[in-house]
């Protein structure tokens, strides 16, 4: 009966939730799990704010959805303003009520 069981597990599809992130969408089969939390983590200077930004950005504009970002080190302000290097305008979608807080 084990092996079975390991069957069905292999054969649930995850959902997810595309990023909007070119190439990443492709190599992670379709995005993030969809409805579960997800930790980035590395060494400093690994691209854990690009990426993460960038994942919540494109969420916000492309698939109208909440997200949340958690720092211990970097302030809004300092975050708006490290992410203007993208083109990522976070005061813009904050006063538009896209939930990006």
């Amino acid at each position: 009966m084990a092996l079975k069981s390991k069957e069905k597990v292999l054969n649930v599809t995850l959902k997810k939730a595309p990023s909007g992130i070119n190439g990443f969408d492709e190599i992670t089969d379709g995005g993030l799990p969809k409805g579960r939390p997800t930790i980035i983590c590395g060494n400093t200077g690994s691209g854990k704010t690009v990426i993460s930004m960038e994942f919540l950005v494109k969420g916000a504009l492309m698939y109208n959805e909440p997200g949340v970002f958690m720092s211990f080190e970097e302030t809004k302000e300092e975050l708006a303003t490290n992410t203007e290097s993208l083109h990522f305008n976070l005061d813009s979608l904050i006063k538009k009520r896209k939930n990006l807080h």
